[in-house]
């Protein structure tokens, strides 16, 4: 006979056995089985992590979608639309917040954006490549050259902008070619159409413009340069100094010194159910390991590389998962309140002028002005 102790102590083993079986783990219950997010095309960088991101959860039985698209215009449209959960967007997360270059149009105005992680990897972000046949080896050089320009991409405009402002220049001082989409820019420079476009240094169709008769080259910006990068951050703040030691022909003993942000920046809007960022927050934190070696953007979404301080707020799930794993506090939680805030200043100002008759061109003067106007009112920095 089994003594009664040990019959207690069965039954309660058997009681927990039952309950791991019949009870569900709250792992990712707000999160669909398949969800989906857009990212560029095919060849960029931020369509590869994203792959590998899918490639590591599918392991927990989730199935991501990675819907590539052109440009920001394209990548935020269908999450507007609800069509996608997220986006893996580059600084047009902060053009869309602010209303501003296509953003500025009636049919968008400032989006409550939020954050939910971003990639703060080794690779430098949005900078000028050029063909090695161009002569040019610095910003300096790009005055009369072949400058693409992308319809619909005003992230890849506005950083090529600012590092004209870097070489002193401004598109007057360039040949501005217009192409249809970040890939057709590479494709332009492949085929000698084009001398200089914005990439990231570890943009996978750069291999194929190394491999062709023109060759490539990044464009560096010193940091020792002191005025080239107030001209520059005078027109991109999110630009930081950065020294890339990972992308084409570059290694630790090969670096580019040069500016970067995070990218891509994993985004949502902020009516989005809270337990849905969460749950994605967590899954990409515990999953690291499984894509951070997949692609070189995968390593910078270790938890220790978030930027918490940054110039778009975090969705209230990221929030709320980064402050149970003790890396959130009281002043990332200010901040991203002020950057609320702000967003509410600049849809209040959107709806003062929304109805207007004005045509495009004199709307987009108006609201420009109606911004600048609102943000200064409350002691904001209105950068446009």
């Amino acid at each position: 006979m089994v003594p009664l102790v040990s019959r207690t102590i069965l039954g309660i083993q058997t009681v927990l056995i039952l309950l791991a079986v019949f009870v569900p783990l709250a792992v990712a219950d707000g999160l669909p089985r398949t969800f989906g997010w857009t990212a560029y095309g095919t060849t960029s960088g931020g369509y590869a992590v994203s792959v590998a991101i899918g490639n590591a959860l599918a392991d927990d039985g989730y199935r991501l979608r990675v819907i590539p698209a052109k440009n920001d215009i394209s990548r935020l449209t269908p999450l507007r639309a609800g069509r996608v959960h997220f986006s893996a967007t580059g600084i047009g997360s902060y053009l869309a917040q602010e209303g501003v270059d296509e953003f500025g149009a009636k049919r968008w105005g400032p989006q409550p954006v939020r954050l939910i992680m971003m990639s703060w990897s080794d690779v430098n972000i949005g900078l000028p490549v050029v063909t090695r046949d161009s002569g040019i080896e610095s910003t300096y050089d790009l005055v009369g050259k072949r400058v693409a320009w992308v319809v619909g991409g005003p992230a890849l405009n506005s950083n090529m902008t600012a590092y004209l402002a870097f070489g002193n220049l401004a598109w007057d001082d360039v040949t501005r070619m217009q192409v249809s989409g970040w890939k057709a820019s590479i494709q332009g420079m492949i085929d000698g159409t084009i001398d200089a476009a914005i990439a990231s240094t570890n943009s996978s169709m750069l291999y194929q413009l190394e491999g062709s008769p023109h060759g490539m080259r990044f464009l560096p910006t010193p940091h020792d340069d002191v005025d080239g990068w107030a001209r520059m951050n005078g027109r991109a703040p999110w630009i930081l100094p950065h020294t890339a030691t990972s992308g084409v022909g570059l290694s630790p003993d090969n670096v580019l010194e040069g500016g970067s942000y995070g990218y891509p920046i994993l985004l949502t809007y902020a009516e989005r159910d809270e337990q849905m960022a969460y749950d994605l927050a967590r899954l990409l934190h515990v999953n690291f390991d499984e894509y951070k070696d997949a692609h070189s953007s995968g390593v910078g979404f270790a938890i220790e590389r978030q930027v918490f301080d940054w110039i778009v707020p975090y969705h209230s799930g990221a929030v709320r998962y980064f402050r149970e794993i003790g890396v959130w506090n009281a002043l990332h939680d200010a901040h991203n309140q002020a950057l609320i805030e702000r967003q509410k200043v600049l849809q209040e100002a959107w709806k003062s002028i929304r109805s207007s008759n004005q045509t495009d061109d004199v709307f987009i003067d108006l609201w420009l002005a109606t911004r600048r106007a609102a943000l200064i009112a409350v002691g904001m920095d209105a950068v446009w």
